[in-house]
């Protein structure tokens, strides 16, 4: 990419001065066409108008070329010559020939071919005299009992048709000086005016930097031109991801803080305890510890499914092998609760999504956790998978008491528990942290219909396994 122009403090160039020189650049350029022009029309017209009094002395001249006697005479009206009279005292010569021979004139003033004249048509051509450019007019005449034709040409210098010239030039020149002039005097204003929407998102902006705490609502600027809307939106739009992304920080900290704060009052009375001999006390520490120890690590899940930023490239993730994996990790809880962990997948299958592990790992560990905290002596936690063509299904059931359908919404929630302080122990994290991990990779979390238990699934977009992604 070509680098940003810079101005001579280093810079980037005034938007004011990018304007005006967009702006003022393509007037000078038509300034310069309309000069051109102008000057050509100029010339041409000047010429024009010299060339019709220089005809109307070459016709007064010609007209009074008469035979007498078989002989040409004339006689040279002083009216033909008053016509090229000019300020700019212009030397007049003048030439009548019968073909060759010189009837009076300038002997010397340059003759035409007569072949190339054209019988009583006037011709008019440039020429060099006596160290002079000269405008000549011409023509070529035939009269009664003269064999030869007689030729009648008149000439002037041109210093009148160049001061004619220089003087029209210069008031074009001036009037397109005073056009830009006018123009560069007038623009600037007007470019303010124009920014001044610009300058009125700045100054939203900026009043920002006054307020004690970060404001993040919509910016009031007022009234913004089409060209400035998309900006104003997409500001808003960022100040929209701030305000929800410190949000989830302060709801995170408050959340943290508070369901933090219960284990570790126990903890520093079990300690207290087990300082005057309670042999209890260190059960209460190592259950307490435990507790702790499973909230923070789910509080780092859920902060880890609701990441802001730009996420880590997709890849290719097997789900079967990490349904496999989360019951091979949670095996051991579920016999210490007496639940049986099952695992219905077709051998020859394909299970490949496009998505992230870590987080497909964190869904499926929360739901089959959940099936067993939630479950009972006995129980089954079931996890299917079901390919279909344009999506891979998990289905994750147990045999527990169910969730009520007023809830069904609620337990997605932060902290939300059913059964209070009686139910089993957790945290209230893991539909959360499943919820937001879904969200993150593209899929859709539904509890379905069951006439016992729970049943929740969750549909990931398919992938093939021949996609360029690599497998995890």
């Amino acid at each position: 990419m070509p680098a940003e122009p810079r101005s001579a403090s280093g810079g980037a160039i005034a938007l004011r001065t990018r304007l005006l020189a967009a702006v003022l650049g393509p007037l000078l350029a038509v300034a310069a066409i309309i000069g051109i022009g102008g000057a050509t029309l100029i010339a041409d017209v000047v010429r024009r108008t010299n060339d019709r009094v220089l005809a109307g002395a070459l016709g007064a001249i010609a007209e009074t070329v008469q035979v007498e006697r078989s002989e040409v005479t004339l006689d040279l009206p002083p009216a033909a010559f008053g016509m090229l009279e000019n300020g700019e005292r212009d030397n007049v010569y003048y030439r009548i020939a019968v073909g060759s021979e010189l009837l009076t004139g300038y002997a010397d003033l340059p003759a035409p071919d007569p072949a190339q004249l054209v019988i009583d048509q006037p011709r008019f051509r440039f020429a060099r005299y006596r160290d002079q450019d000269i405008r000549i007019g011409e023509v070529k005449r035939m009269l009664p009992r003269i064999d030869k034709p007689v030729i009648v040409q008149i000439a002037e210098t041109l210093d009148n048709r160049k001061a004619l010239t220089n003087r029209l030039l210069g008031a074009l020149l001036l009037a397109e000086l005073a056009l830009v002039g006018v123009a560069a005097l007038l623009l600037r204003p007007a470019l303010g005016w124009s920014l001044r929407p610009l300058a009125r998102l700045r100054d939203a902006v900026e009043s920002r930097e006054l307020s004690s705490r970060p404001d993040f609502s919509p910016l009031d600027n007022g009234p913004l031109p089409s060209e400035l809307q998309p900006l104003a939106r997409a500001f808003n739009q960022l100040l929209a991801q701030l305000d929800n992304a410190t949000g989830g920080v302060r709801r995170f900290t408050a959340d943290a803080s508070h369901q933090m704060r219960t284990p570790l009052s126990v903890l520093k009375v079990q300690v207290a305890l087990a300082r005057r001999g309670s042999s209890e006390a260190l059960d209460e520490i190592g259950d307490a510890v435990t507790r702790l120890e499973r909230l923070v690590t789910q509080l780092l899940a859920l902060a880890r499914a609701e990441e802001a930023g730009v996420s880590a490239p997709l890849e290719a993730v097997d789900l079967k092998e990490v349904c496999a994996a989360v019951i091979g990790r949670l095996i051991n809880p579920a016999i210490a609760a007496g639940v049986e962990l099952n695992l219905d997948a077709d051998d020859g299958e394909d299970y490949v999504i496009s998505g992230h592990r870590t987080l497909a790992f964190e869904i499926i560990a929360n739901l089959i956790d959940n099936g067993i905290r939630y479950n009972q002596p006995g129980g089954t936690v079931s996890v299917a998978l079901l390919r279909r063509p344009t999506e891979t299904l998990v289905t994750v059931s147990d045999d527990g008491p169910g969730i009520p359908p007023d809830k069904r919404e609620a337990i997605f929630e932060r902290f939300v528990r059913l059964g209070g302080a009686q139910g089993p122990d957790g945290t209230g994290l893991g539909l959360a942290i499943v919820r937001s991990a879904a969200q993150r990779m593209g899929a859709q979390v539904e509890i379905g219909d069951s006439a016992a238990g729970t049943v929740i699934l969750i549909r990931f977009r398919f992938v093939d396994r021949r996609s360029t992604l690599p497998v995890t």
